[in-house]
């Protein structure tokens, strides 16, 4: 079993500080997908009560990180195929949409910031730390997402974040994509910087595409990964090994 431990905050209430560290150990891998969530365990392995643990638990399942299994309880949700493209269908269009707004509105400070994001992320991808590529890949769209002016589109895509967070850092997990990423938020950047409307919704949408082409092929690669240990698993209980 993973060892994680609650970093505490005396800005933060209990409850989000746990909700923080469940997620973080989630995304992290470090609470694995199919594994249940014993509110016991948990908070015994927290040094907290039950409350903020089945607080955090609920938080999960709204982000779509945890399952509530009737007999069962909570446990940490698979990544599906289906999820996935239901996301990636609605970050598609949204993502286009800001772009395209981008374009027209973003100011030239903002851009000035675009590009020491760009900077930030190129370093996070030489240090390889994906939590780092993650989040510096984060804080680049969001530049993006600032320079439409447009609070309820920026509102829309932040809480989408959430839910992208999950395939963004499965996706960067990916060593051998990350120089593709690169390159990609290069074109995004230029195509912006130009403010040419059609490269950059283009620049955009294979962004998007590459991601969604690369989380699928992982995800059939574990799922036949996950067969043949199974069955190697038979196997061995059959011969006695």
């Amino acid at each position: 079993m993973h060892q994680f431990e609650v970093n505490m905050d005396e800005y933060l209430p209990l409850r989000d500080v746990v909700f923080k560290t469940l997620r973080q150990a989630i995304l992290k891998g470090e609470l694995e997908p199919g594994e249940r969530l014993m509110e016991i365990q948990l908070a015994e392995r927290l040094g907290v009560s039950r409350t903020p643990i089945r607080e955090a638990i609920r938080k999960l399942e709204l982000e779509g990180l945890v399952l509530m299994i009737p007999r069962r309880g909570a446990e940490v949700a698979k990544i599906s195929e289906k999820n996935l493209r239901d996301v990636l269908e609605v970050r598609r269009s949204l993502e286009e949409l800001a772009i395209d707004l981008a374009c027209q509105r973003i100011q030239e400070e903002e851009l000035e910031t675009l590009r020491e994001a760009q900077k930030e992320f190129a370093a996070a991808i030489s240090a390889g730390d994906a939590m780092e590529i993650a989040q510096t890949d984060e804080k680049f769209h969001e530049i993006i997402y600032s320079g439409t002016g447009n609070q309820k589109l920026m509102q829309i895509l932040s809480n989408l974040r959430e839910q992208m967070y999950r395939y963004r850092l499965e996706y960067i997990k990916d060593a051998n994509k990350r120089q593709i990423l690169l390159v990609e938020h290069e074109q995004i950047l230029k195509a912006l910087s130009l403010r040419h409307v059609q490269e950059a919704r283009l620049a955009v949408r294979e962004h998007i595409d590459n991601q969604e082409i690369t989380v699928l092929k992982n995800l059939k690669e574990q799922e036949e990964n996950d067969v043949q240990r199974k069955v190697s698993g038979r196997r061995n209980r059959v011969r006695g090994d």
